[in-house]
């Protein structure tokens, strides 16, 4: 199955979709799937996973809150942290399972939605996915 086509979409292909956001592996040339396959590939790797943690990298805390509200929303959270940001660019880091929240300021570059899918098992999925756009579910809203 191609990673292109939506339908049946394999917990393996969706896996491969996400990984395409993995900073460290993607060139800047490589063409990236389009958002609603991301959104699919996101929300069938996290149902296979006991929890997500977020972090995010963006350039006002607003945009970081929106985004993180967004995430959450979409992957049935709904635990939405209070969020009080004094820095621009910022990194958020959000873990609804202990409800902690965290904001400091940011002076990389990357800009996205870190996504670290938890399982309690070593079989797991256990992985982080991102750079994520930030606006990914913003069309959903």
């Amino acid at each position: 199955m191609s990673i292109t086509d939506s339908e049946n979409l394999s917990l393996e292909a969706a896996q491969q979709i996400l990984k395409q956001f993995v900073c460290l592996e993607r060139s800047p040339n490589m063409p990236l799937p389009d958002n609603a396959l991301v959104r699919q590939a996101l929300r069938l790797v996290a149902e296979h996973s006991d929890y997500q943690i977020f972090g995010i990298c963006a350039d006002t805390g607003d945009q970081a809150t929106v985004a993180l509200k967004a995430y959450l929303t979409a992957l049935g959270y709904t635990t939405m942290p209070t969020i009080t940001a004094g820095h621009d660019p910022v990194y958020l880091k959000f873990n609804p399972k202990t409800d902690r929240c965290h904001v400091a300021p940011y002076t990389g570059t990357h800009r996205g939605v870190l996504v670290s899918c938890q399982s309690a098992y070593d079989q797991g999925i256990n992985e982080t996915f991102g750079h994520l756009p930030l606006d990914l579910f913003e069309e959903m809203t």
